[in-house]
């Protein structure tokens, strides 16, 4: 990203638009649109044809090799792409490189109320890096240098920082409010029991560790591969059964860990299930979460840790104490 650019990550958008972009009527052929951009020619660089109506409203988008390729006789409305994702004009540099991240387009229009384009925002903004833009193979290393620079501007920037990531810290903060409440609900197993309570710190970090490693292998499959519902229940299942050897293995380690010492049967099926449960659910939280915030267009690298890890704490103690509640019954 260019120095500039780092600089004025909280700038409005609409400091940085190019005005230059290419436009075609609604009403027009493929053949009326080339003739009219023959004539006359955009001044700036062309990454998509933007398609408006007779009072300069966005209609869709036409990406430059469908335009090219058509049908001169095909009508522009036959071809263009109508689900338009806009820029609002009261957005920053920050949240249109985000835009750039998690939509992995080349250029938006940046749209009023009226839905009227104000101007464009393209990569150039961001990386002198762009290259030959119809080199479709260097777009997953291009959108990548984005997210390294914007990494690199955040940390520069501590509030700009802690405004990213304390929201979704709140998952943890609710996470522990919510585990406190459950173990208020279980008070009286605990009491009979006192040592489930022993034993806590090891059933979460086991679920939170199979959880951790979920979602660090998902954003490693994310990479240059948009998610769909298909591909995301195939990894769910794919995952929550490697979570079962796991979380089998691990449980089985405990349980007799903690049978040799105490002696107590009923502690020891608690910990089977109560881990093998959690570590199950832990993992297919961190497969999911990932891919449905990508699905959604949100940002997983930031969001998806603190989710599932809140996720599956309360999972793992949900059995862990069910488990509990019917062995001392």
């Amino acid at each position: 990203m260019p120095v500039q650019a780092q600089q004025h990550l909280s700038d409005p958008i609409v400091r940085h638009l190019r005005k230059d972009f290419a436009r075609v009527s609604v009403g027009q052929t493929v053949g009326e649109a080339l003739a009219q951009i023959r004539r006359e020619p955009p001044e700036g660089r062309i990454i998509y044809f933007y398609a408006v109506d007779g009072e300069g409203r966005l209609q869709g988008v036409l990406p430059t090799r469908r335009l090219l390729l058509s049908p001169l006789e095909t009508p522009v409305t036959e071809i263009m792409v109508r689900e338009v994702i806009g820029i609002p004009p009261n957005a920053t540099v920050l949240d249109a490189c985000e835009f750039f991240i998690m939509h992995r387009l080349l250029a938006f229009p940046v749209i009023d109320e009226d839905r009227r384009i104000m101007g464009v925002v393209d990569v150039e903004l961001y990386t002198a890096e762009l290259g030959d833009i119809e080199r479709s193979e260097r777009y997953d290393d291009l959108f990548q240098l984005i997210g390294v620079h914007l990494s690199g501007a955040l940390q520069s920037s501590p509030f700009l920082a802690f405004r990213r990531r304390f929201p979704w810290l709140l998952c943890n903060i609710f996470g522990g409010l919510a585990a406190a409440f459950l173990a208020g609900v279980f008070e009286r197993e605990l009491k009979l029991a006192a040592a489930l309570a022993m034993f806590i710190p090891v059933v979460l970090a086991l679920s939170e560790s199979v959880s951790i490693q979920s979602v660090s292998l998902t954003l490693q499959y994310l990479r240059g591969r948009p998610p769909t519902v298909k591909t995301l229940l195939a990894k769910i299942g794919h995952e929550m059964g490697t979570g079962i050897f796991l979380g089998c293995a691990s449980a089985i380690c405990v349980a007799a860990a903690a049978f040799l010492w105490l002696g107590e049967g009923r502690l020891a099926v608690c910990l089977l299930g109560g881990i093998s449960g959690g570590v199950v659910c832990s993992a297919g939280f961190g497969v999911g979460l990932p891919m449905l915030l990508r699905i959604v267009k949100r940002d997983p690298h930031v969001a998806s840790g603190p989710m599932a890890l809140a996720a599956a704490d309360l999972a793992t103690l949900l059995f862990y104490f069910s488990l509990a509640r019917w062995m001392w019954g």
